[in-house]
């Protein structure tokens, strides 16, 4: 099936300053005339300060120290700094830390069912996940989910349609596959291990030594901007598209039941409003910087290559394979699923009427 992904960054934008803006004004406001408390957080995080992907834990850091007049501050740390990127889950859900920043589907072992919190394979793209997760029931089926962890969680992040990742080699067919050593986590990885690949799962950090030196044959990582921070273009030659696993990937913040529960109500939804914002400022930084640096990579010798439509298809029916295997098994998984299949089915329809047919026309009549 051809589909593609399209994303409307102004509507979200706008709507999301706006209220971001009257609710920073009214949070402000009440903050700074009463006698809230000190308050002072640490966020793990899975991100190096260098990649996109820190933008949400910074910007959520940020409005919440001005929001409330400098009395609720969190402090971000980097991926290793208190524990590595791949733990975050587990320090907030001990109290090592009250909040983090991650990406849910890092931690599928646990409830294949958090898959659904950041992207799942041929899935919603970022419009389509953040009407999921705000107004289709998402965010509170996945907040169900994560209570048993002793965890609230909030959106805090997007990065759009990825790429497809790097490869030494051209890969033409589903045979070429087979054997290839690629770093690529979640329900996508388990998509590409049917397809023969043998999936690694490493953190940012780790990706571009474990590529230079032929430890993998290729890799994923999120789009041309911190694919390029992180020299992945020196390492290998090949960068395919569309990244189908994750169409529009959300980054999480985590943070403990009881920190969250001893909050004043209004450092909550100071702390919501934060989240909101993060969750679409690094969307929109995302979409503007990845276009400057796509350029730069082409223009330094990386050849950009589309997935066959063999791959495409066989990799679309293995993951849909795998959601209802999932769902026969996991009652958690299956309710997720369910949910999510009903409303795909409806913003698909949409979607396609309106979102598709305009992209359609002005890409091809572009001036």
């Amino acid at each position: 099936m051809k589909r593609r992904q399209i994303i409307n960054t102004g509507a979200i934008a706008t709507a999301t300053a706006v209220l971001t803006t009257a609710c920073a004004r009214k949070t402000t406001s009440t903050a700074t005339q009463s006698s809230l408390p000190t308050v002072r957080w640490r966020m793990a995080t899975s991100w190096t300060k260098t990649l996109g992907t820190y933008i949400g834990a910074d910007t959520i850091a940020k409005r919440v120290k001005e929001m409330s007049g400098g009395r609720f501050t969190i402090t971000p740390f980097v991926a290793g700094e208190i524990v590595p990127g791949l733990q975050v889950l587990d320090a907030v859900q001990a109290g090592t830390v009250e909040c983090g920043h991650t990406a849910s589907y890092y931690y599928i072992g646990k409830n294949p069912a958090l898959a659904f919190a950041t992207s799942v394979p041929f899935g919603f793209n970022a419009q389509q996940q953040n009407a999921w997760l705000y107004q289709g029931g998402g965010l509170e089926a996945l907040q169900k989910i994560y209570s048993d962890f002793n965890i609230i969680n909030f959106p805090a992040g997007n990065t759009g349609v990825q790429m497809g990742g790097w490869f030494k080699k051209e890969i033409k067919t589903v045979s070429d596959l087979n054997g290839l050593k690629m770093r690529i986590p979640g329900l996508g990885g388990q998509v590409m291990s049917r397809l023969g690949v043998n999936v690694q799962v490493l953190p940012g950090g780790e990706i571009y030594l474990a590529l230079d030196r032929g430890a993998i044959d290729a890799a994923e990582w999120v789009g041309p901007y911190d694919d390029e921070k992180l020299g992945l273009n020196k390492a290998a030659q090949f960068y395919y598209y569309p990244g189908w696993w994750e169409p529009g990937p959300t980054l999480d913040v985590l943070v403990n039941l009881n920190a969250w529960n001893k909050l004043p109500k209004e450092y909550q939804e100071i702390f919501k409003t934060a989240a909101v914002e993060a969750n679409v400022n690094m969307f929109t930084k995302y979409d503007a910087l990845n276009g400057e640096a796509m350029t730069r990579l082409v223009a330094g010798g990386t050849k950009l290559t589309p997935y066959s439509q063999e791959i495409m298809e066989a990799a679309q029916k293995a993951s849909f394979d795998i959601y209802e295997e999932n769902a026969s098994k996991d009652a958690t998984f299956k309710e997720i699923y369910e949910g999510w299949k009903k409303f795909r089915e409806q913003i698909y329809t949409w979607n396609k009427t309106n979102e598709l047919s305009y992209a359609n026309f002005v890409t091809a009549n572009s001036k």
